[in-house]
C-alpha cells in the first residue's frame, strides 16, 4: 500500500526537522507536509478500494472454500451410506441365502424321509403278499401230499 509509504516519508521528515530548543517541538516546512498530504489524500482513495477488494476477495474465496468443504463433507457421508447400504444389502442377501438353504435341506429330509416310508409301506405290502402267496403254496403244497 502506497500510503504506509507516504507516511514514512511524513516521520523522515518530522525526524530530520530542526527541533526547537527546551520545548520538545520542530520546524517543518509547511509547504513539503501539505504535499504530503495532498498526496495521501490522492492515494488514499485506491488503496482503500485495493483493501476492500482484498476483503472482498478473501471472503468470496473463503465461502468458496466452505461450499467445497460441505460439498467434499456431502460426498463423503453419501459414499459412507451407501457402502453402508451396500453392506447391508449383503447381509441380507446373506441371510436370505441362508433361508433358502435351510428351507432346502429341510425340504430334502422331508422327502428322504417320505420316500422312506413310501419304500417301506411298498415293501411291507409286497412282504404281505409273498406272505399270503407262501401260505397258499403250503396250503396247495399240503392239500397234494
Amino acid at each position: 500500500m502506497e500510503i504506509l509509504t507516504i507516511l514514512e516519508t511524513l516521520e523522515e521528515l518530522v525526524e530530520r526537522s530542526a527541533s526547537v530548543p527546551f520545548s520538545g517541538k520542530c520546524l517543518i516546512d509547511r509547504e513539503e507536509v501539505f504535499e504530503i498530504i495532498k498526496e495521501m489524500r490522492i492515494k488514499l482513495p485506491d488503496d482503500i478500494k485495493q483493501a476492500k477488494w482484498v476483503k472482498e476477495e478473501r471472503q468470496r474465496i473463503l465461502l468458496e472454500a466452505q461450499k467445497e468443504a460441505n460439498n467434499i463433507m456431502k460426498d463423503a457421508e453419501n459414499k459412507i451410506a451407501s457402502l453402508v447400504d451396500e453392506h447391508e444389502i449383503t447381509k441380507k442377501a446373506y441371510e436370505q441365502a441362508n433361508e433358502i438353504i435351510a428351507g432346502a435341506q429341510k425340504n430334502a429330509r422331508e422327502i428322504r424321509l417320505g420316500a422312506r416310508e413310501y419304500a417301506d409301506s411298498v415293501l411291507n405290502k409286497v412282504e404281505e403278499i409273498l406272505t399270503d402267496a407262501t401260505d397258499v403254496i403250503r396250503t396247495n403244497r399240503s392239500e397234494l401230499k
